[in-house]
């Protein structure tokens, strides 16, 4: 059987750095296909299928950061890899919240590259192969619905349409009812690693979840300090 060859979109606008990377991507069977501005990558994204991004923040005419968040309006589910010489840490934290899986500075080795790309698309084929075998998967949680397998938060006023992480995230807390979720369980289960700054991605979700839930005051994600995180519902009597 033919091994499925993985289509990756890079948009870098170094000419040197993007054809190394073009060279060495295909020399590991990816098929590549690179686009020099923002604004281009965000047109071939739109016209092409792709299974993961490489971006360059600083970029002219669109930025990386930018680029994430329009790819992120047209797919929840594609992983995005920064590629970027800003090493800072507010840096970083803007990248996750622009929605990226990982972040790697410049310099860096092409061997490292390798490794965080097969990480991340393993993990997405793994998603993929337990989504398509999954029974429907629904939570009561107050006045909301939670659909697990469908990806939304339904209550009498509002349906909301979570992305992959927000319902993973809300299903290890249902799991968890009442109890603690550590966060290092749940930063290696759904982000494949516990470092600080994918911890401040992390929390960033969690104050989307405790916004989507604010409207039933029984239901609550109480923050438990160095340890994790509790889902806490008062059952009407």
């Amino acid at each position: 059987m033919k091994k499925y060859k993985a289509k990756i979109l890079l948009v870098e606008d170094d000419p040197n750095l993007s054809l190394i990377l073009v060279d060495y991507l295909e020399l590991l069977t990816y098929e590549t296909i690179l686009c020099k501005d923002g604004i281009h990558g965000l047109n071939t994204f739109k016209s092409t299928h792709f299974d993961l991004c490489l971006l360059d923040v600083m970029m002219p005419k669109k930025d990386g950061f930018s680029l994430a968040e329009d790819i992120r309006k047209l797919n929840q589910e594609i992983p995005i890899i920064f590629l970027t010489a800003k090493s800072l840490k507010e840096d970083r934290i803007k990248g996750f919240k622009a929605g990226c899986d990982d972040y790697i500075t410049k310099p860096f080795s092409t061997e490292e590259l390798s490794l965080r790309i097969d990480a991340i698309l393993k993990r997405c084929m793994i998603r993929s192969n337990l989504s398509a075998i999954e029974k429907q998967i629904v939570y009561s949680l107050g006045i909301f619905t939670f659909d697990y397998t469908n990806m939304t938060l339904i209550s009498p006023n509002v349906k909301y349409n979570l992305t992959r992480k927000e319902v993973d995230l809300l299903k290890m807390l249902c799991d968890n009812k009442n109890l603690l979720l550590k966060r290092e369980t749940a930063l290696k289960t759904i982000w494949g690693d516990d470092n600080y700054f994918i911890g401040r991605s992390m929390d960033v979700f969690i104050t989307k979840l405790r916004k989507y839930l604010k409207p039933d005051p029984n239901i609550s994600i109480t923050n438990i300090h160095g340890a994790g995180f509790k889902l806490e519902i008062e059952e009407n009597i």
